[in-house]
């Protein structure tokens, strides 16, 4: 028991840290951001991956929101930060899940022949969406890199309460995943 105490950190940052994937840039014929981010990372993050030329544009997944699509909001917080509206495509949808958002990109891939991506989400988020993004999407090659989260740091996310928040509900939903749920 004194033993787990003490490497309770390594253990708390080993299962943060499995919840993350990150293939590093890689270049493709697109970026896609999936929906469901409320700071601007995913968008961000994205922005700069193709403005340093890993794909000529950013396709934005857009669930519905309150005011819209999330991906017309999202683009104009890029635009805000600086970068050219040009830069985006807007994907807008009626999802309601990341295995719902994967089928319907991976549709709108295939019908422009798009066989690898980028894809950018949420750092807690990059395992289970990359997973869903491949076994949705048999053929289509998916490189994942992680924005940064501002709720969620995989070597402290125990630390404080919207972390724990974030490492619960992302395990319950990958063990769903697992399950088939």
């Amino acid at each position: 028991m004194l033993a787990a105490w003490f490497l309770r950190t390594y253990f708390w940052t080993a299962l943060g840290s499995a919840l993350v994937e990150n293939d590093g840039p890689q270049k493709a014929p697109v970026i896609v951001v999936l929906g469901g981010d409320d700071y601007g990372t995913r968008i961000l993050k994205a922005a700069e991956l193709a403005k340093a030329g890993y794909a000529p544009y950013v396709l934005v997944s857009g669930p519905v929101s309150l005011l819209g699509h999330e991906s017309d909001t999202t683009i104009e917080y890029a635009r805000r930060a600086g970068f050219p509206a040009s830069l985006f495509q807007p994907l807008p949808n009626t999802t309601d899940s990341t295995r719902s958002e994967a089928k319907f990109i991976g549709a709108c891939l295939r019908a422009h022949g798009i066989h690898k991506i980028l894809l950018v989400t949420s750092n807690f988020h990059t395992r289970r969406a990359a997973g869903l993004m491949r076994h949705e999407n048999p053929g289509l090659q998916v490189d994942v890199v992680p924005a940064p989260d501002p709720n969620f740091a995989p070597d402290r996310w125990w630390k404080s309460r919207s972390g724990q928040k974030v490492f619960l509900l992302e395990w319950l939903k990958t063990v769903a995943t697992w399950v088939g749920m």
